[in-house]
């Protein structure tokens, strides 16, 4: 009974963290659509796209340095001071600094997210190490911005030398509270030893889902090499493979340009770019064919078009190269294993693909490989063995979903290649554990009942065909999972969301007052009305997208970003609004008539315009 208790507990956290993993890449599918479909008629528009959606590096190089030219560290500052080349004891300093609550100076942490930067940008998409050089190398998995993981693996392994060599296999940041405390501790030791400390990306380096950590930290994150091969037989990558992964064609993608939003945006800032209309240069070009049939233009001149447009062409074979490598990418950092032979796309998360044990013999035997490492998946034990010992998940983030949930653990690796599994997390008092833990989960579940309160009516009105405001239990649970999608067993789940039903049915409208009321009072004022529950389930992407308008990072939107934004929009999405309509929203939504929209404002706009049904 307490393993059923444990698996379904488990169930509906992981299924609710696919869900927000799911957002996450559609928010990202909409900038790849924006980027891709929408041209901006004038100048004004599109120098709005590349301030928004990039920066030129000479630009972005500029704003670094004065930022740090403005963030002087004074006298008065009590934390640790790091001196560039940084050494073991100012790694040392930085760990009791946090330990203790403190904090570094914005100063040393743009510099050393700028160092780190640029040693990045010289690693090869592919790290190669060997055990050779040192005693043992330990593989963490992803973290999450939990530091006392971070720590108590310090502690039990010892730290980053000479003589212990660490992988970092992504995910460091988001969803914990120390992502940046994380992101510096790994960065100072990755600078000093910078032999010793190898860091993967993780689909968590996105910098679409870390918006609001640092500007800077764009460049960092697709600047990290995407995987490591330790004495050429064990690939260490945070997602997976598909059945297309080839490690050469990985080895050559230009990993800085794949995920650059300057790079996708590419001929935005071309003058008379149109992708319906063409360019004008393509327009010059046709004109010149006719001259040339005409025996207008020579023959020279003829011939140098030709080979401009063989130039063109292999510009477009580049373009394409660079949409496969993003493909390959995001398969490596969102894939997961699967008992099921063959590879299928991965619809729970969104992204990436589900790739079979036969998949992984395929892989393995082309590139000569004994096994691959893996995070990206929180596991019960911290770590699991798939597809025949050949496909091993490692999680180094205890606690995940609730204090109990799950052992954090970490590989270490000698030169046998036999992966041994050092967890962490005490497990006294499992029952007791598990009760908190489900007291958790089922709140989190509520939170989402409660986020979807108006598609659930509907839903259970569809079985209501009289009226009554009672349904079964069964119609209950199907029109909860219409909804919700989540593939939870809710006909199980019910003694734990309905404590009485009525006549063996389920009164839905007393149900969901229930836990509205509950709701409320639990979250107070900030979740006070059902006004609020499309703001409240797309809290995150709103955040993101007030985050992309705020192009100064003042923490306000200016009227002129604001209406160029929805000119944009509306230009693209068939829209009829005038300039003078958009004036009158963004004077509406700012008010208090600061000339300015901050964000609670901007959340209230969106409360205003989301009537439920009644």
């Amino acid at each position: 009974r307490l393993e059923m208790r444990r698996r379904c507990t488990w169930r509906i956290f992981q299924s609710i963290e696919y869900a927000g993993e799911h957002d996450h890449i559609k928010l990202n599918h909409f900038f790849d659509y924006l980027i891709e479909n929408v041209t901006p008629k004038n100048t004004k528009d599109r120098e709005f796209i590349n301030r928004i959606l990039s920066d030129s590096d000479t630009a972005k190089q500029v704003k670094l340095e004065k930022s740090m030219e403005s963030t002087a560290v004074p006298l008065s500052y009590k934390g640790p001071r790091l001196g560039f080349p940084l050494t073991p004891d100012d790694a040392v300093n930085v760990l009791e600094a946090f330990r203790n609550n403190q904090q570094l100076h914005p100063y040393y942490v743009l510099k050393l997210f700028q160092e780190v930067e640029q040693h990045l940008s010289h690693l090869p998409n592919i790290n190669r190490i060997s055990t050779c050089y040192s005693e043992e190398i330990t593989v963490c998995g992803d973290l999450h911005g939990q530091i006392f993981d971070l720590f108590h693996i310090f502690y039990k392994n010892g730290l980053p030398s000479p003589q212990k060599l660490y992988v970092f296999n992504g995910d460091l940041v988001d969803r914990g509270p120390h992502s940046i405390e994380i992101l510096i501790i790994i960065f100072v030791f990755l600078l000093i030893y910078p032999k010793e400390v190898h860091l993967n990306r993780g689909n968590h380096e996105d910098y679409m889902i870390n918006f609001r950590l640092l500007a800077v930290i764009k460049n960092v994150f697709s600047s990290i090499p995407l995987a490591t091969v330790i004495d050429r037989k064990v690939l260490i990558v945070h997602g997976g493979i598909s059945d297309k992964t080839d490690l050469e064609r990985l080895a050559k993608v230009e990993r800085c340009k794949v995920w650059d939003d300057k790079e996708r945006i590419g001929g935005l800032s071309a003058e008379g770019s149109s992708r319906e209309g063409g360019s004008t240069a393509e327009l010059a070009d046709g004109i010149r064919r006719i001259k040339l049939k005409a025996g207008i233009v020579g023959r020279k001149e003829g011939k140098d078009r030709k080979e401009g447009r063989k130039k063109g062409r292999r510009k477009e074979g580049r373009k394409e190269g660079r949409k496969e490598g993003r493909k390959e990418g995001r398969y490596i950092l969102w894939s997961d294993p699967d008992p099921k032979p063959g590879c299928t796309e991965n619809e729970e998360r969104g992204g990436g693909c589900y790739f079979g044990p036969d998949v992984t013999d395929t892989f393995l035997q082309k590139h000569r490989l004994q096994f691959i490492i893996r995070s990206h998946e929180c596991k019960p034990e911290g770590y699991e063995v798939d597809h025949n010992r050949k496909v091993i998940t490692i999680f180094s983030a205890s606690n995940y979903y609730a204090p109990g949930s799950n052992r954090g653990a970490y590989i270490k690796l000698g030169p046998d290649l036999i992966p041994h599994f050092i967890q962490f997390q005490a497990t006294k008092g499992i029952s007791r554990q598990i009760s908190r833990v489900e007291e958790s989960a089922y709140q989190i579940l509520k939170e989402q009942l409660f986020a979807h309160r108006s598609e659930l009516i509907a839903a259970f009105r569809g079985y209501d065909k009289k009226n009554t405001g009672l349904i079964s239990v069964n119609d209950w649970a199907k029109a909860i999972e219409s909804i919700l999608q989540l593939g939870l067993p809710w006909r199980m789940l019910r003694p734990h969301l309905i404590l009485q039903l009525t006549n063996g049915r389920v009164d839905y409208k007393t149900w969901l007052r229930d836990i509205v009321t509950e709701e409320k009072s639990s979250t107070q004022e900030r979740l006070q009305s059902s006004l609020l529950e499309n703001i409240y389930r797309n809290l995150s992407n709103l955040e993101t997208i007030f985050t992309l308008i705020d192009t100064d990072c003042s923490g306000f939107i200016c009227l002129e970003e604001f209406h160029q934004m929805w000119k944009l929009f509306s230009a693209h999405m068939n829209i009829d609004i005038s300039d003078e309509n958009i004036r009158d929203l963004a004077r509406s939504i700012d008010f208090n008539k600061d000339g300015k929209i901050d964000f609670n404002e901007f959340l209230e706009a969106f409360r205003l315009v989301k009537q439920p049904p009644s």
